[in-house]
């Protein structure tokens, strides 16, 4: 007998081309059977979700959730499956020197699943700025701390602003990547300065260090140092990245997302491979509360649902390493899913220099199972993310 069933559900799986009414079986905290129609006898408990969209379990690619240890950390909790979200990835929120507050302190306190990228800094971003002399990278205890923390870390975080180039020049990347090379993992690069302060032309030195599997993050932002050039045109590096195998992440956070950015990218025939928030607690304050908030922002500018999902769900997932178990609702996979609402109606959406876009549909949470386990999803307006229009 099946622990759990879900049933009436439009199951939407691009990894399996499932786009359809469909029920999903759980047994021991994995994907059992996808198929229409199965027996409710045949399960210890039944959710009815009739009128409403099963996903893969929705992977936030860049978030911030050292909570009580910086003080832009979000609990991970509000920002996961009480998000519809199964999966975050904290992006360089800790360093080698404060690594050890996720195991000992995040980790065993929550119920979404935390995948972590080590900040090249030693101290993460418990410092501001972050890199502020040479002395802030400590090469070997980053390599050391990955290689004890396999199945936790799963890459290096970079952060391409001031003062760090100033300080470091490309060497500060450049050891980044010799860190995430020789301790085996991928290297997430955050672009765009938004102290405005260094080289604009600094994207086309660094994209030719990043390697198949590594990935850029920010992908949309306005700030100096982005994909465009003075003319809007995308650099040559960023075409030859993509086609090479470097993940081109969107990453929304307080001043890194641009709507008019995004569709110059994307009239230039380089679409972005994940959607992620780069959740922060200023953040989720001002610009972006939730992954369905980004889904309905991309709505907004005319992708298709499924090329959402593949954007929150197996792209992400084969990004941080973890598409052997994650992404995909194949059976025999970890059963985490997301249980979503599609709401018709008239809204408006914002990016982070206060642009608009109308969208004819939102998508809000409704729950998150997470290795079979069900949690409820909260959600309400969120004027300044996302509002239906009224005028």
């Amino acid at each position: 007998m099946y622990d759990l069933l879900i049933k009436g559900a439009t199951v939407v799986d691009p990894s399996q081309s499932i786009h359809g009414v469909n029920d999903i079986a759980i047994e021991d905290g994995k994907i059992a059977r996808v198929a229409p129609d199965i027996p409710a006898a045949e399960a210890s408990q039944v959710l009815e979700v009739k009128g409403k969209v099963v996903t893969p379990g929705l992977i936030d690619l860049h978030t911030h959730v050292f909570a009580g240890v910086n003080a832009n950390g979000v609990d991970p909790n509000i920002g996961g499956v009480r998000a519809g979200v199964t999966t975050m990835v904290d992006a360089g929120s800790s360093g080698c020197d404060t690594f050890g507050g996720f195991p000992r302190h995040i980790l065993p306190n929550t119920d979404t699943e935390i995948i972590c990228f080590l900040h090249i800094c030693r101290t993460g971003l418990a410092t501001t700025p972050d890199i502020f002399s040479p002395a802030s990278i400590d090469l070997d205890h980053t390599i050391q701390t990955i290689t004890e923390n396999r199945g936790i870390i799963s890459g290096v975080k970079a952060r391409m602003v001031s003062p760090a180039l100033e300080i470091m020049g490309m060497e500060m990347p450049r050891l980044a990547k010799r860190a995430a090379k020789e301790a085996g993992v991928p290297l997430m690069v955050h672009i765009g300065d938004t102290e405005k302060r260094y080289d604009a032309n600094v994207i086309r030195e660094l994209l030719p260090i990043l390697e198949q599997g590594d990935i850029v993050t920010h992908y949309f932002t306005a700030n100096p140092g982005g994909v465009l050039d003075a003319d809007g045109k995308l650099v040559p590096e960023a075409r030859e990245a993509h086609e090479r195998g470097v993940w081109l992440d969107t990453a929304h956070g307080r001043m890194n997302f641009s709507f008019a950015v995004g569709e110059r990218v994307i009239d230039q025939g380089v679409l972005p491979h994940c959607i992620s928030t780069d959740l922060t607690l200023p953040g989720r304050a001002r610009t972006v509360h939730s992954m369905t908030e980004m889904m309905t922002r991309f709505l907004a500018m005319g992708f298709t649902f499924d090329q959402i999902v593949t954007m929150c769900t197996e792209n992400p997932a084969q990004a941080a390493g973890i598409s052997d178990r994650l992404g995909t609702l194949h059976p025999g996979k970890q059963a985490d899913l997301s249980i979503l609402d599609i709401q018709e109606g008239d809204w408006i959406v914002y990016d982070v220099i206060g642009d608009s876009r109308k969208a004819d549909r939102a998508v809000t949470p409704v729950m998150s199972i997470k290795r079979g386990q069900p949690y409820e999803a909260a959600w309400g307006p969120r004027p300044w993310g996302w509002a239906p229009d009224t005028a």
